[in-house]
This record gives structure tokens, sequence and C-alpha cells, in this order.
């Protein structure tokens, strides 16, 4: 059985790999989006497909590589069309993992099954908030896993994020 879960990743941090480990413990393979892939680089959105595709892939083993495939999903303004768009760039899944009540809600209308996310921690780990400790020069390095860390240190995320 194959699994969608989309995030916009931003940066890719221990919520996100809880997340990728609990939909993998529910599917075969899971076609991870990457979502706003077509938005402009901004203070929301810092990094591109590629930054986030490699935050990701340096932060998992090579034995969950094998089960996913990552792929760029651009936002639209009409969720129908987003959800047909989707369709469009991944293959087949039979069940959909968000937390989202809108996409839960369409997907249902489509008979896919939604499975909901467990969050972990999530007042600490937010990409919004993780951000912000880059930003401000606090400590954010044990809010995300080790390849994402070491990605965000050797290219300079904070200098980055300061020139948005």
């Amino acid at each position: 059985m194959n699994g969608l879960l989309i995030g916009r990743f931003q940066p890719f941090h221990l919520g996100h790999l809880a997340a990728l480990q609990f939909a993998l413990s529910k599917v075969d393979k899971l076609w991870l989006g990457l979502g706003s892939s077509n938005k402009p680089m901004e203070k929301t959105n810092p990094f591109t497909v590629e930054e986030r595709r490699q935050m990701i892939l340096s932060s998992i083993d090579d034995s969950i590589k094998n089960k996913i495939s990552i792929y760029s999903i651009p936002d639209l303004d009409n969720h129908v069309k987003w959800i047909e768009n989707i369709d469009t760039i991944v293959p087949d899944y039979q069940i959909v993992f968000s937390n989202d009540p809108m996409t839960e809600h369409l997907y249902s209308k489509r008979n896919v099954k939604v499975l909901s996310i467990p969050f972990l921690k999530r007042n600490q780990l937010s990409g919004t908030r993780i951000r912000n400790l880059i930003y401000n020069d606090q400590k954010w390095e044990n809010f995300v896993p080790e390849g994402t860390k070491n990605f965000l240190l050797n290219t300079s995320a904070k200098d980055h994020l300061k020139n948005l």
C-alpha cells in the first residue's frame, strides 16, 4: 500500500522525521510531497525544493530512503484543483497522512483514507519557531535531525535567513 505525506519542511525537523516514520509504519511506500514548491524564497519559505530534499535525505537512514520518493508539490489557490494536480504528480496512493481539516474533508469525498499524524512536541517543533531560533542566534540544533543540522550549518542558514 502507498501513502502520501505533504509538508513544507522549512526546515526538516524532528517532528517531521517522526511523522515520516509514523507514515512508513502504515504503508509499504511513501510519497513525500514538498509543498509550496512554486513559492519564491522568502522569510516563511527560505529553502528551495532541492535544499529541503537534501535536508530530508541527509537525515534518514538508507533503509528508509528505499521506501520513499520525493515530489515537488506546487501551491494552487483552489484546494480541489490542488488535489487534482497532486494526482498528476505522484503515483497512486491509498492513504493520505494529514492533520489539516480541509485536506481530510476533500480526500474523504474521494474515498481516500486520511490518517492523522501524532504531533511530537508541537510547541517546540515547528518550522517557524526553528527558523526564528536560527535567525536570533539561539539554540536550535536539538530540534532537527543530525543531517539537517549539518546542512543548515554548512550552508550558513543564519546568514541566509537574515538576507531574506
